[in-house]
């Protein structure tokens, strides 16, 4: 690890950004035509006494999730976050591998909510983290490659996804997948990773094909899913999404919507990890 070249790299940058460029105000107020250092703490989900280490050479040598929150806050190039990496002493993760780390700051979260299930994804639907509860419930996702790592492929592909729901309730979810989808393709207008699932999607199934023709567009912040368990059956589950100041990631926070789901949860603590096929996560 490089200390004071990460260090003088990372303040340097700070200051070259302007604000209007992180999707901050530039008020009248400011002193300088970079972004603060609390800023850029806000952005990357991490402690304004961590970036003030970093940039003072003092800290311990940052993780990946860190590097990847601080690449996208500060929004560096693709060479920028591969010099980045190096000077912190890691492997910089190929070009599209850096949407699939999950913000620092929200991995804290999912064990601050503790015995909640929870999870955080991109904004294509990839499961980035997961936390005990959530892994429980819905089994574990984070290992997922190629399309299948999008929640909304497996969807529309995938017939047994499609078994765990009657018709109606299948029908709303995938109208939501593709409005949601929609959103985010507005957003990244241009951008491969998005075009290039929307295509394939297009391909492969004439649902999709259909509903996105209608041109609906919805960011989901809030919802009711319902999980089919091998060993406790269905259990109904209210989400709530918080999604980060860029709309980069999302935190997913599943909470029982009623008593029968609450116990069937705890039933899922008491028993532990156990082989099981994955459930519908969203």
């Amino acid at each position: 690890m490089q200390r004071k070249q990460l260090a003088d790299f990372l303040r340097r940058r700070r200051e070259a950004i302007r604000p209007t460029e992180a999707g901050i105000a530039d008020g009248p107020r400011r002193r300088t035509a970079g972004l603060r250092r609390e800023e850029v703490a806000m952005l990357a989900g991490m402690s304004v006494d961590y970036v003030v280490r970093l940039e003072q050479g003092r800290s311990s040598q940052p993780s990946t999730q860190l590097l990847a929150a601080l690449a996208r806050a500060l929004r560096l190039t693709d060479d920028e976050r591969s010099h980045l990496f190096h000077l912190a002493g890691h492997q910089p993760p190929p070009a599209d591998g850096i949407a699939r780390l999950a913000r620092a700051g929200l991995v804290r979260l999912l064990d601050l909510v503790g015995d909640t299930p929870a999870m955080v994804l991109s904004d294509l639907g990839e499961i980035l983290a997961q936390n005990r509860m959530s892994i429980l419930l819905a089994g574990d996702h984070t290992g997922l490659t190629g399309d299948r790592r999008y929640v909304a492929y497996r969807y529309f592909t995938d017939p047994a996804v499609r078994d765990l729901h009657g018709p109606e309730e299948w029908q709303r979810h995938a109208r939501q997948q593709v409005a949601d989808l929609r959103a985010v393709a507005g957003r990244r207008a241009g951008d491969p990773a998005v075009t290039g699932l929307i295509e394939r999607l297009r391909a492969a199934s004439d649902d999709f094909r259909r509903l996105w023709a209608e041109h609906e567009v919805a960011v989901r912040r809030a919802d009711r899913k319902t999980f089919l368990h091998p060993r406790v059956g269905r259990v109904t589950m209210d989400c709530e999404t918080l999604v980060t100041p860029d709309l980069g990631q999302q935190l997913l926070v599943l909470t029982p919507a009623d008593a029968e789901a609450r116990e069937k949860l705890e039933l899922l603590r008491v028993l532990g990890v156990e082989e099981f096929p994955a459930a519908v996560p969203r």
